[in-house]
Formats: C-alpha cells, sequence, structure tokens
C-alpha cells in the first residue's frame, strides 16, 4: 500500500525531472513524488517559496547541487513542515568575499556569455565536461542525457538561476538547529562540491549521515542512480 508521506526533490540548477528520473521510478511505488519546478525565480527564497505554496502540510525534501540549497531555505522558513531532508551534492555558505568570489562570479558569467551567444547546449557541453567523474566523459548515453537537459532550459533561466546562486545568503547557523533525520550524500569525486564540504555539514547537523558514492562525480543521481536510489530508500525507512 503506497504511504501517505510525499517526497518532494529538488533539481538543481539548469536541471528539470530528467536528474530524478531513477529515483523517481524507485520510489514513486512507496511515496507520493513531487518534483519542484523553479521558473524564473531568481532567488533561492523565491523557489522555497514556491515549494511552499504547492507541497503538502508535512513532507519530505530530497535537493541536489543548487536544489539542496534550496530545501535549505525551505527549512529556514517552515522547519515544522519537513519530515526528513536529504542534501546532494550541494552547498551551505554564501559567496565567498575576495579573490574567490570573483573568480566564481567570472566563471558563471563565462557559462552565461556561451549560452547567449552559442546557445544552451553549447554551454551544455561546455559546463557538463566538469561536472561527471572525468572516466564518465566517455559514456555517450550519460552525457547525452545530461547535456539534453540543461539545453532545455532557458537562458532566462539560466541567468535568473545564476544570479539566485551568486546572492545565496549563508545558511551554517541553520545546520546547527536541525533535528530531523538528514542524509548527506555526494559523489566522493565532486570536484564542484567536493567531499569535504559534505563532511563538514555532517559534523554541524547533529545524528546526521554521510554517503560518498565511489567513482561519481557532481551529478550523482544520473551517474550512479542505483546507489543514490538504495540510499534514498534507506533514509526514507529510518
Amino acid at each position: 500500500m503506497k504511504q501517505t508521506q510525499t517526497l518532494v526533490l529538488v533539481p538543481g540548477l539548469m536541471c528539470d525531472d530528467a536528474v530524478w528520473r531513477h529515483q523517481i521510478a524507485a520510489l514513486s511505488a512507496s511515496y507520493d513524488i513531487q518534483v519542484a519546478e523553479h521558473a524564473l525565480c531568481d532567488s533561492l527564497g523565491l523557489m522555497a517559496e514556491r515549494i511552499l505554496d504547492t507541497a503538502p502540510a508535512r513532507f519530505a525534501m530530497a535537493g541536489h547541487s543548487m536544489g539542496g540549497r534550496v530545501a535549505l531555505e525551505v527549512m529556514a522558513r517552515a522547519p515544522e513542515r519537513l519530515t526528513k531532508l536529504a542534501l546532494l551534492d550541494t552547498g551551505y555558505q554564501a559567496l565567498a568575499p575576495g579573490e574567490a568570489s570573483e573568480r566564481e562570479k567570472a566563471g558563471r558569467y563565462r557559462l552565461l556569455e556561451i549560452a547567449e551567444r552559442d546557445g544552451m547546449l553549447a554551454m551544455a557541453k561546455d559546463w557538463a565536461s566538469g561536472m561527471v567523474y572525468p572516466p564518465r566523459l566517455a559514456d555517450r548515453p550519460l552525457m547525452h542525457a545530461i547535456q539534453s537537459m540543461i539545453a532545455r532550459a532557458s537562458v532566462a533561466q539560466f541567468s535568473a538561476q545564476i544570479r539566485a546562486l551568486i546572492e545565496r545568503p549563508d545558511r551554517t547557523a541553520l545546520l546547527a538547529t536541525m533535528r530531523l533525520p538528514t542524509l548527506i550524500l555526494c559523489g566522493r569525486n565532486d570536484s564542484w562540491s567536493p567531499l569535504a564540504r559534505h563532511e563538514d555539514m555532517a559534523r554541524l547537523i547533529a545524528g546526521s549521515q554521510l554517503v560518498a558514492v565511489p567513482d561519481c562525480g557532481h551529478m550523482s543521481t544520473m551517474e550512479r542512480p542505483a546507489e543514490v536510489s538504495a540510499a534514498l530508500l534507506a533514509w526514507l525507512a529510518s
């Protein structure tokens, strides 16, 4: 019998429900699945409020990459509505000051310029090359799935989401207040949101569980879908 629990899955930057395809298939027999859509929201807070407007009174949530940051914004606004939280390949700190800030901005705006000049597919091919475990770059079905997903989004969406990420709030203090079952998962070879950051998150969130998926980069839900789905099933059953 299907449980009444709803699980909201939150995609990351330029991702849609395809990033969760395997997890939807694995979990939908037991849970009511909703996949968030960010539309043209240009702040993480607006994305969170969009989710809260449509989600049930109580629900579990899993967010990948930027989606993990959105999940933390949901937590900041309505902690009483969340039953469980999973944060995948993500972060919690604001834009770093000084030179690090300028490097991140320059990298993001370089990709936006490619999208505006050459189209979303050209940008997707450039960006995705650094998002997966390097040996998987030769996996044509995987790379095609990632690139096609990104190319479905618009330049306007990309611009709005870049703005949201650059202006992201710092949620370090929030992590120490969290007391719900929390899964922290990342690809062990994630160079964009590295394992060390997730280890810091696990230390800050009391009772959280850390899972590092081997031979896996930033796009864990698509690179190692079975392992991620198994981790989510175990978290939901806990």
